[in-house]
């Protein structure tokens, strides 16, 4: 199933038909929500991007999809179903909540078997609208970038849509693509390529093309190698196959074809790989949340990394022969970096390289090659975790990525355990990173958005941001948490049978020190002992080779249990029955050398003193033991019947023997005193002897008398008494006609209770001499258990088809649980875990305590207790989360902040109160002591709280927030790119530019320089005419008229672009400023715009420097991304701000509706002012006094009556 892990830092793991809720900070379950009736197969926390306030809390709302195709919407904090969802009944293959979540936030888009998606209200269940289309999708992905765009992943290619919105489905069916080698097929007009084997290295790559593979037969890469083991010099492609996806891709001495890795054979040979794999292999598709229009294909042994723009790879990273396989990849939104989860359960880190250091710088003597400035995206390893020891039953299931630090994950691991990883980082050597041929990185010299101050204090490891920057080299690795793993305590991830068994029972004798403890055991001889209070795993012993069979509790701090082998030829076993010390951990063969080849142990049960110990075999005589000394008391003759059933009378002498031996210690003290000091010593001697009356016995080795009964295989029950090392045989009652072969036998008080295989019960009133039979038509009944505490006489009985609880006063039945008709799972076992709640034991690997109604309960996370505290504000009531936040965030009363809600003055019902301070204090010491700083700022006060609250919405407005108005109160430059601009921003120190996942929210120097190295490497990468052509319209937009007239050039004579391109380059080069050739070159756009040639009349315009018009027409027809791209490279800072603003309209019109985004693009601007007006209209007012108070502390805001008033 999959692992998500969601903004509020909170793991949802879907197991077997629960769903578990874990805490990573203390490896804590904090809630288990049981509902479905299949397998879960699919686990989504819902987004926090939107803006909390009473009417819209904080609140942890999930959604989960099983086998049968069932969503279900949870409440998490109250354990309770919010709406349930079913459209067909086949597996849900995946779902998705939308991340654009202004208009609403309950928006779910699900895909459902075979070609279904779905848009549903999650908080409704109303199907919104429903869209096929013609191949099986298996999995989706949203571009983060524009919502409308949506890939989706079929079993033949890839789909993509680009009008997807909530109010309508998808009028297209969308641009199905397939991927092949540019050799595969033969209307690629492909350009000459280089001489040299030097280059022949770039000319193989991978792309995306309308046109589905036309080879026929098996797939045949013949590759001749001309240079040794050192470089490929040629590659011809035969195809004889219809498949998908046949590539290869060359990197040095290794060949890597779709999954096969082979070394270079050497001059002048060949060498034949098959190619049958097909795009089904591919595991995930996915956009890249930091680069607009890329997106990552992973499979087993690389990824690709494509550049939509252009339908082409621009990065693959491949894993050499003896490198392990990828399972799943997590890319990164802060850095450009991917973890990767490879099938030994290791996670590594892989990085991209800047493409300043991807090359060398060649020697002055030698012409720039363009071609080689930029090779490809290179992710270079930097980091990985320490891997498994991968087994058939043990392997990595999925990693889960904390979305708002970057920088821990999850691993789900199929024995039950979660591990627990963080990323560190620590000072590289000089030496290090030279040695090891990757770039440097460097660790940032800001936190929180501000460039550190001296002596401010700072957490590096705080997200991935903070730990990836550009001024010390660093060595970032993999640190394994102090609670480095949590094993599910609902959840033993395995369907093989096991046996539990809860502790002796809560007394008024044990209650200082009591635990209630319950003893699991497994099919591989484990036993785990769960505390049920905190639902923590308490130990987890091996102590058996073979399969738990039973175990019986010898005291509050020991247990027996027993396990058989696989029976021989002869039918004997090895049995091994092991006395454990649970505070040690120390088993001992409690049968010493006995066991070896004999029948198996059927069963085995401790006296009600925990005296004495009856071991049952199958076809050998019962033996009895001492369980205090550990000795053999008797073995039965070979005569003795053999037993079905057997259980020890709770009736004793115990109480007599006591008292006789409390007036033989008193006559002994009171002849050691006088008569004077008699009346004051005699309470206190009484009291002593009270303490130690329960182990009084063992020191004068007296025993009591107990009683067991047993039932042989016709029906007979017999009564044994036993004291010390004697047996004596007692009544012998005839078996009752009404029964069969006796099953199990339960023993409490005055009532007896028989169950046969038939699925009768008897009820025996020893005291009143009578029986009642009652058929229950539910077949063998397994196992009877009375309820502990005195009076009660509630009885639970397992059949094979479930349970039953019953009150043996009135014999009647309370209540029942069947598999099949109100549960999907078949109980293994049954115990009773208080007097009024039961524990059963189910084959889908899961431990459930529930009510004496045995209905499936929720509860509330927040009033459990749990064994440490727990950081989660989306658990308290709104009021007292957003109280909180407000608490953490301003302090205007004081001249330093506290943490000690005591101290302020604060009117609230003293519940919330106390809540609030339970989660103060159960902040970090690092977390508390940048609070408490009072260099840390009021704008990194609200980054650092939006990040703990894990509050997508405030993240997102708070970090281009801080860096901007740091940036305008600083004076930065924010004029037009060019190459001054460019280098000055380049020099400029690090929190200079926002990173380029922000898109065109960065600065333009920034923002050109990165689309000048995307087009460039789009040209090295290109492989056809249509790539040449988009790089040169590319170049043109962005100025870069001589590199665009050498691509125009390079269009060959049979090309029937050729003349139109010829014309153009000579366009370009002869393009003038004067007047009469600017009017005639604008009119001429302006027509072709009119006719449907927008493209082309954009590039007009912006030849003549006329980009403001062009932009101006890219949004009059609708291309408002377009036109903020195009503004972003081309137009000086105030031009650009008249483009932006125009895009802030249309953003906040009624038909888009992204205020969020339009108020980001403000932000970008400098329009504080217009900013805080916004957050007042769309009620944000707590942002909004923030932001207004920061603003006017920075000076990017005057103290004015508009002020005032907001």
């Amino acid at each position: 199933s999959s692992l998500p892990r969601g903004w509020q830092g909170l793991i949802a793991q879907g197991c077997h038909s629960v769903v578990l809720i874990i805490d990573p900070k203390t490896a804590q379950t904090i809630q288990v929500l049981e509902r479905h009736k299949a397998n879960v197969v699919k686990v989504k926390w819902a987004r926090e991007n939107y803006h909390h306030s009473l009417g819209s809390p904080y609140s942890l709302r999930l959604a989960s999809a099983d086998m049968s195709g069932k969503i279900i919407v949870w409440d998490v904090g109250s354990g309770t179903a919010r709406c349930e969802i079913q459209e067909h009944s086949k597996p849900i293959q995946d779902m998705e909540w939308l991340w654009n979540q202004d208009a609403s936030r309950d928006l779910l888009l699900a895909v459902h078997p075979p070609n279904y998606i779905v848009l549903w209200n999650a908080d409704t269940g109303t199907k919104l609208w429903k869209k096929s289309y013609a191949e099986n999708i298996l999995s989706f992905s949203f571009d983060p970038f524009n919502m409308s765009n949506l890939a989706l992943l079929t079993s033949e290619g890839i789909v993509f849509i680009s009008d997807f919105s909530p109010s309508k489905a998808p009028g297209s069916t969308g641009k199905k693509v397939y991927i092949s080698s540019p050799h595969s097929s033969p209307l690629h007009n492909k350009p000459a390529p280089p001489t040299g084997a030097k280059k022949a290295l770039n000319k193989v790559k991978v792309l995306i093309t309308n046109e589905k593979p036309s080879c026929t037969g098996p797939c045949i890469i013949n590759i001749l190698f001309s240079i040794g083991l050192m470089m490929c010099c040629y590659c011809c492609f035969q195809f004889q196959c219809d498949v998908n996806l046949c590539w290869l891709v060359c990197r040095g001495p290794l060949c890597v074809c779709r999954g096969s890795v082979s070394v270079c054979p050497g001059p002048r040979r060949g060498i034949e790989v098959l190619c049958s794999v097909t795009l089904n292999d591919c595991l995930q598709l996915a956009y890249l949340p930091c680069k607009r229009n890329h997106m990552l294909l992973l499979y087993p042994r690389e990824i690709l990394v494509l550049d939509l723009e252009v339908s082409q790879t621009v990065g693959v990273v491949a894993i050499e022969r003896t490198g392990v396989p990828f399972i799943q990849v997590a890319p990164c939104t802060q850095r450009d970096a991917l973890f990767c989860l490879h099938e030994n359960g290791c996670i590594s880190l892989r990085i991209c390289r800047s493409s300043s250091c991807s090359l060398p710088p060649p020697p002055p003597t030698v012409p720039a090659d363009p071609e080689q400035s930029v090779q490809e995206l290179v992710y270079d390893l930097r980091s990985q975790c320490d891997a498994i020891r991968v087994t058939k039953t043990v392997r990595p299931f999925s990693m889960a990525l904390c979305p708002s630090s970057e920088n821990a994950a999850a691993l789900f691991i199929s024995d039950g355990r979660v591990m627990l990883w963080e990323l560190k980082a620590h000072p590289a050597r000089p030496s290090q990173h030279h040695s090891s041929g990757v770039s440097p990185l460097f660790s940032p010299a800001s936190f929180c958005g501000i460039p550190l101050a001296l002596h401010q204090k700072r957490i590096p490891d705080l997200s991935l941001d903070s730990m990836i920057g550009n001024v010390a080299p660093l060595l970032p690795h993999w640190r394994e948490r102090s609670a480095p793993e949590t094993r599910l305590p609902a959840a033993l991830s395995t369907s093989d049978p096991f046996v539990i068994r809860m502790c002796p029972p809560l007394t008024t004798k044990n209650i200082g020190h009591y635990q209630p403890l319950l003893a699991v055991g497994t099919s591989n001889g484990s036993v785990l002992v769960y505390n049920l209070t905190s639902g923590l795993l308490h130990k987890e012993l091996s102590v058996h080779a073979c399969e738990v069979k039973g175990i019986e509790w010898a005291s509050l701090t020991s247990f027996l249990s027993f396990a058989t082998s696989t029976p021989n030829n002869l039918g004997l076993v090895r049995n091994e029955l092991q006395h454990v010390d649970l505070p040690t951990g120390r088993s001992v063969a409690f049968r010493g050398e006995r066991g070896g080849d004999e029948p198996a142990i059927e069963m085995i049960k401790v006296s009600h003193l925990k005296q004495y110990l009856v071991v049952v075999f199958r076809e050998k005589p019962l033996e009895l033991w001492d369980v205090r000394t550990g000795t053999l008391l008797r073995e039965m003759a070979k005569n003795f019947p053999t037993v079905t059933a057997l259980e020890w009378s709770p009736s004793h002498n115990l109480k007599s023997l006591r008292k006789k031996q409390l007036a033989a210690r008193e006559a002994m003290a009171r002849q050691t005193v006088s008569d004077a000091e008699q009346s004051n010593v005699e309470s206190s001697v009484i009291s002593l002897l009270q303490e130690a009356e329960s182990k009084s016995e063992l020191s004068q080795n007296i025993s009591a008398r107990e009683h067991f009964v047993f039932t042989d295989t016709d029906g007979q029950v017999y009564h044994l008494t036993v004291e010390g090392n004697t047996v004596k045989d007692g009544a012998r009652i005839p078996p009752d006609g009404s029964m069969g072969s006796m099953a199990c036998i339960a023993w409490k008080g005055d009532t007896l209770v028989l169950g046969d295989v038939d699925g009768n019960l008897n009820f025996w009133d020893l005291k009143a001499r009578l029986s009642r039979g009652i058929p229950t038509h539910r077949g063998w009944v397994k196992k009877i258990r009375f309820a502990p505490g005195k009076g009660n006489q509630k009885l639970l009985v397992m059949y094979n088809d479930g349970a039953e609880v019953w009150d043996t006063k009135e014999v009647t039945m309370v209540s029942n649980l069947r598999t099949g008709r109100n549960v999907n799972y078949k109980v293994l076992d049954i115990d009773w875990c208080t007097s009024d709640k039961v524990v059963l034991a189910s084959d889908d690997g899961c431990v459930r305590v529930l009510e004496m109604a045995m209905k499936s309960a929720s509860y509330r996370v927040d009033e459990q207790e749990l064994t440490d505290p727990l950081w989660c504000p989306y658990l308290l009531l709104p009021r007292a989360a957003l109280s909180l936040k407000a608490f953490l965030l301003h302090q205007p009363w004081g001249d330093s902040y506290t943490l000690d809600l005591s101290l302020v003055d604060y009117r609230e019902k003293e519940e919330v109160k106390v809540q609030i301070q339970e989660q103060l204090n159960s902040l970090s010491n690092d977390i508390k002591s940048l609070l408490l700083d009072p260099e840390f700022s009021l704008l990194q006060r609200c980054l650092l709280v939006s990040r703990l609250f894990g509050d997508e919405s405030e993240l997102q407005f708070w970090t281009v927030a801080v860096h901007y108005l740091h940036a305008f109160s600083q004076g930065w430059q924010l004029s037009t790119p060019s190459e001054d601009s460019a280098s000055a921003a380049q020099d400029r120190p690090v929190g200079g530019h926002l990173d380029i996942c922000h898109d065109t929210l960065c600065e333009s120097a920034y923002f050109q320089r990165s689309q000048l190295e995307r087009v460039h490497l789009q040209e090295v990468k290109r492989s056809n005419y249509e790539h040449t052509k988009k790089c040169a319209d590319q170049l043109l937009l962005l100025g870069q008229t001589d590199r665009a007239v050498q691509l125009l050039l390079e269009t060959s004579a049979e090309n029937p672009s050729y003349y139109c391109d010829s014309l153009k380059a000579c366009l370009v080069t002869t393009i003038t400023s004067s007047g009469p050739s600017q009017s005639t070159i604008k009119l001429v756009a302006t027509n072709m715009i009119a006719n449907g040639k927008l493209a082309e009349g954009v590039q007009l315009l912006c030849l003549i420097d006329k980009a403001a018009d062009a932009c101006r027409y890219l949004q009059t027809y609708g291309e408002w991304n377009r036109a903020a791209w195009l503004a972003k490279v081309r137009l000086s800072f105030p031009e650009c701000s008249e483009v932006l603003k125009r895009w802030v309209d249309h953003l906040c019109s009624p038909q888009v509706n992204q205020k969020s985004k339009a108020m980001l693009v403000l932000l970008s601007l400098g329009c504080f002012q217009r900013v805080a007006e916004m957050l007042h209209s769309m009620r944000y007012f707590d942002r909004a006094a923030l932001f207004i108070e920061a603003s006017l502390k920075c000076g990017v805001m005057e103290a004015n009556d508009n002020t005032y008033i907001l």
